[in-house]
Parts: C-alpha cells; structure tokens; sequence
C-alpha cells in the first residue's frame, strides 16, 4: 500500500498502518500530507462499532487544494474531501463513517457557495457517523458527540454533539 501512495505522489510519514485499502485521490496541483504513525482501517471487520466503507482521501481544488493530516491521526472508514484545505493536527480521531468536507460538492450547480477552509486541531476525537462541514475549526482537545453534524466552528477543551453541533460542557 505505501509504495501506491507514494507512487501518486502523496507524502506519507513513517510507520503509518494500514488494514484494508485506503483511496487516495488527487490532481497535479493539489497536495495530501500524511505525518507519522497515522492508521487507516478501512476493512469492513477492522474496527468493531463496524465500517459501512473504506477510507477516501481526495485532494481535488481547481487551483491545488491541500490536504494536510498531522501524527498519529487514526481513521476507520473516514471521508475526507478537500477542494480548498483543510488540515487536521496531532492525534486527530476520527470514528467510523466519519466525513469531513470543505465544499457543497456540486461546483456547476449556481446554489453551491465557494469552498472554504477546516481546520481540526490536536487531540480531537470526532465519534461514529460525524459530518464535519466546510469553513469549521474544532479547538484542540475537543470530543464531538457521535452522529454529530458540525456547521459552526467549535471551541478548545469542550464536549459538543447534536444537530446542529452544540457545546454541552467543558473539560
């Protein structure tokens, strides 16, 4: 698996694990970054809340978006769409079935607005099924709630969940 990624050129740290086939997806201007001893699990029995898919890594802006994943991250079937940037910190855990997006998607379509940047700081914990939407910053230390879906940006060293995302306490 490392030496396919490192062929499409996506940059990857060292002893990142991978259970099952992750997908990486890019255009020649656009960049993904993978720092040291991420994980991927997107083998349908590798992770036991189970996985509905595998895990997608696209970096595929009009005028090279980029795509920047820190140390130690671990996903388990977790999308991940950048069209603009979006970048994740340290330690970053993303539940199974995570999504996390900076765009509408449908660029031809007039109702869709621009792309616009997310940013998930150190430490966050996002549980089973969160919808991260674009233009997002998640304070570091932070646990969203499972289901969550999070169309505002969250604060540092607090517990939010719902839908919409709200902050429930602090830690």
């Amino acid at each position: 698996m490392l030496i396919m990624v490192r062929l499409k050129g996506i940059t990857i740290g060292k002893g990142c694990n991978f259970n099952g086939w992750t997908k990486f997806v890019h255009g020649s201007k656009d960049s993904i970054q993978i720092g040291n001893d991420c994980t991927f699990k997107s083998k349908h029995t590798s992770n036991l809340i189970g996985i509905n898919r595998p895990c997608i890594f696209s970096s595929i802006g009009e005028s090279g978006s980029k795509l920047i994943i820190g140390n130690g991250c671990g996903f388990s079937g977790t999308v991940i769409g950048c069209f603009d940037n979006i970048t994740l910190g340290d330690n970053v855990r993303c539940g199974a079935n995570t999504l996390i997006t900076d765009s509408d998607w449908h660029m031809d379509d007039p109702r869709s607005g621009k792309p616009s940047p997310i940013q998930i700081g150190n430490n966050v914990w996002l549980g089973v099924n969160v919808t991260v939407l674009k233009g997002v910053s998640i304070g570091e230390n932070t646990v969203i709630g499972a289901n969550s879906l999070v169309v505002r940006s969250i604060p540092a060293n607090v517990i939010a969940a719902g839908n919409p995302c709200k902050i429930m306490r602090s830690l």
